[in-house]
């Protein structure tokens, strides 16, 4: 799997998302809403989710492996910084 695209919208409200993000797998799939959050020990991403019946968040799409999910975070996080240049 290769990250192939990655968008960032910034978030101009305060509060500690700073931002959304989408990215696109090996030019064929995408995931729009990934939330980038200021956590305590820095920015983290937070992959889509939506509200069950029992008042709980589910994620809508996330990796499967750690490996996966650090290669999206750090390619996401990365987009970002560049952006606050």
């Amino acid at each position: 799997m290769q990250i192939t695209d990655v968008r960032i919208r910034k978030v101009t409200k305060e509060g500690r998302m700073k931002a959304v993000a989408s990215i696109t797998l090996d030019d064929e799939i995408v995931i729009h809403d990934i939330k980038i959050i200021e956590g305590d020990k820095g920015l983290f991403i937070a992959m889509p989710s939506r509200k069950a019946t029992d008042g709980e968040y589910r994620d809508i799409a996330h990796p499967i492996n750690s490996k996966t999910r650090e290669e999206m975070q750090n390619a996401i996080l990365n987009a970002y910084a560049n952006i606050e240049e």
